[in-house]
């Protein structure tokens, strides 16, 4: 599991490196590298949330 969350983690910097380094098209009125940083800091927050939540119920668990 630990593998699969480091491989998912490189996919956005790669990505935005090496695919989206353009200005056109814009979505959301902002222009798609920008588009692209601000999604990847929201599903990172959500994907870290999810993950403390999880290793929370998993803690409750260990103590009854």
């Amino acid at each position: 599991m630990k593998k699969l969350i480091v491989l998912l983690s490189i996919i956005p910097t790669v990505g935005s490196l090496t695919v989206i380094n353009r200005v056109e098209p814009y979505i959301l009125g902002l222009p798609f590298i920008v588009f692209w940083a601000t999604a990847w800091l929201i599903l990172t927050s959500v994907c870290l949330y999810i993950s403390c939540v999880i290793y929370e119920r998993k803690e409750e668990n260990k103590l009854l």
